[in-house]
């Protein structure tokens, strides 16, 4: 597919979806099976939303090189052709990026969320070769993941604009890091999808950015595609306190769970419970949320006014 052709697919409120695990911390192929039908009949479909597989907060680095291809398998066959699907690959070199994203190319992704190459402690010159020789390996989207919190990690503006000819690269997840500032997106937005990731996405919206990071989106998707529609709407004045309302009381919670247990899925395997979809622990060290932070989370979901 064409960068235009990838750019309409890859966009809206991107949900990162979590991997079930069983009482063995076995990967639960069922499940997610079971899980993404649910996600397609909520809505999240081509066009509307994008399920990302085996990513950070989907615990993807937590996951084998036999688990995270059978879990995108099992995602792909499950959507039969009605979701956009993308897969997260985690800081390998340039040779085992390549090997692993023609492996999800074969298995049906449309893109790929690629995070640079850390433990190379690459340059910004290696980033750029990095991207440029998996974009030219590749048919399908390419996000590119600034990650300014490791070192090695962080992609500049100028070097994002650079990736300009890198056809396969369609979409930036952006968080600015040292040397950048937020603002530095409007200098690429006309080139890529940019994807919000650092919980500001209305003023992304209003920089020419195509979609953010959703962390409900998976779990009550009725709440993100209405502040989605109203930015797409140009009604930021209605979207920012909506978005906020739910976003921000989560986080403080999430901020305090993580006090007893981190792990990024913690939270949203606890929404996703207390909305009719289990999807298991994860894997240790982390905890599951305990009846205590569940009953907490169930006050604060029933004050959204939301279902299960």
């Amino acid at each position: 597919m064409t960068r235009d052709e990838l750019k309409k697919l890859i966009m809206g409120p991107i949900a990162t979806v979590p991997t079930p695990f069983d009482d063995d911390f076995e990967v639960d192929y069922g499940r997610m099976a079971v899980a993404t039908q649910w996600w397609v009949e909520q809505g999240l479909v081509k066009g509307r939303s994008v399920l990302k597989v085996a990513a950070a907060m989907g615990e993807g680095p937590m996951l084998s090189d036999a688990e995270w291809p059978a879990l995108l398998r099992t995602v792909v066959q499950a959507a039969k052709g009605k979701a956009a699907i993308m897969c997260g690959l985690h800081h390998k070199d340039t040779k085992r990026t390549i090997e692993d994203a023609k492996k999800a190319q074969d298995l049906g992704a449309i893109g790929l969320q690629i995070t640079p190459p850390i433990f190379n402690d690459p340059s910004q010159d290696d980033i750029l070769r990095f991207f440029e020789a998996i974009s030219n390996a590749v048919s399908i989207g390419i996000m590119v993941y600034n990650n300014p919190w490791y070192p090695g990690g962080n992609v500049l503006p100028e070097t994002i604009r650079k990736m300009a000819d890198f056809e396969q690269v369609v979409a930036i997840k952006w968080n600015a890091g040292e040397g950048a500032e937020y603002d530095d997106m409007r200098t690429f937005a006309h080139i890529f999808n940019v994807i919000d990731n650092s919980v500001q996405p209305i003023r992304c919206h209003k920089l020419g950015g195509r979609g953010h990071v959703q962390t409900v989106v998976d779990s009550y998707a009725p709440h993100a595609f209405r502040v989605w529609d109203l930015m797409e709407a140009g009604k930021y004045d209605e979207a920012l306190p909506l978005y906020e309302s739910v976003m921000l009381p989560l986080r403080k919670l999430a901020a305090k769970f993580s006090q007893r247990s981190g792990g990024q899925a913690r939270l949203k395997k606890g929404m996703m419970f207390l909305m009719g979809m289990p999807m298991g622990a994860s894997r240790p060290p982390s905890l599951p949320l305990n009846d205590e932070e569940l009953g907490e989370l169930r006050q604060l979901l029933l004050s959204y006014g939301w279902p299960w």
